[in-house]
């Protein structure tokens, strides 16, 4: 299973989607985080073939920065691991801030660990991808969440 959902989660990413949705003709804007080139261009390139506008980064740092001056991102996706600050520690600094919280954040790692999935769900992430990420992965995701 490439994605792992709790009914909670689902709830709060539709709750989500009601509030911060994307307006009716919009391209929605998704801030890419990974800090491998290759796995930053893949996501890219399937999120710019579904029609999306994408911003890439190499850093979770470096999010925070984009974040700081363009505030108009409908969805960040970001890598667990990486260097200086994990997905993880991204998605605690997006949901604590009063400005970001709002945006749906969706996790990314070739791991399937369960203990981390369910870390990241509790902490207010909207999914969990396994790593390939592939376009039916994104489609669904990104449907549910940005309606």
């Amino acid at each position: 299973m490439a994605s792992v959902v709790g009914g909670a989660v689902v709830a709060a990413a539709a709750a989500a989607a009601a509030g911060g949705g994307v307006g009716v003709g919009a391209t929605p804007h998704v801030l890419a985080v990974d800090d491998s080139s290759v796995d930053r261009a893949i996501i890219a390139a399937i999120l710019r073939s579904s029609r999306f506008r994408v911003t890439a980064v190499e850093s979770g740092k470096r999010a925070l920065e984009l974040l700081g001056k363009e505030p108009d991102v409908s969805m960040i996706i970001t890598d667990y691991w990486m260097p200086e600050m994990t997905g993880y520690e991204l998605l605690k600094k997006v949901k604590e801030s009063s400005n970001l919280k709002q945006i749906p954040v969706v996790i990314m790692s070739s791991e399937n660990v369960q203990t981390r999935i369910s870390r990241c769900l509790e902490e207010g992430a909207e999914d969990f991808l396994v790593k390939p990420v592939r376009a039916s992965d994104v489609s669904r995701v990104f449907s549910r969440v940005l309606r």
